[in-house]
């Protein structure tokens, strides 16, 4: 019964305990606003940006279609040719184990880059 009483107490103290801790407001500095931060634009080209926008295509609308005048630079051929030429790596990459025996197999190339190596290392 003793184990009881502490446990219920304890758990009224970290309730109570919490309650207070969450019960100011979020932000104590009252003089932070919005409008304190400087703009890096004037409105004017804030407003000639918006309406160089509307000229164009809406990307919201239920007729927009980025594609209606892509033309392919290959032929069906080709793009059937280069779908067989790498059917065996795609595959590979996309099983279970995400390619890892694949690309273990593979010799590795002197061109790999990881990422953090910079490039012109000082």
């Amino acid at each position: 019964m003793s184990l009881l009483l502490v446990t219920a107490a304890t758990a009224v103290a970290a309730a109570t305990a919490s309650a207070a801790a969450y019960a100011g407001p979020m932000w104590t500095d009252s003089s932070w606003r919005v409008h304190d931060v400087p703009s890096t634009r004037n409105a004017a080209d804030v407003r000639a940006e918006f309406d160089q926008f509307k000229k164009g295509p809406n990307p919201w609308g239920s007729s927009y279609n980025p594609l209606a005048n892509f033309r392919s630079t290959k032929t069906s051929a080709q793009l059937q040719a280069e779908y067989i030429a790498n059917r065996d790596s795609v595959s590979a990459l996309n099983g279970e184990d995400s390619g890892s025996a694949w690309l273990a197999s593979r010799p590795a190339t002197s061109a790999s880059r990881f990422a953090g190596q910079p490039t012109n290392a000082q």
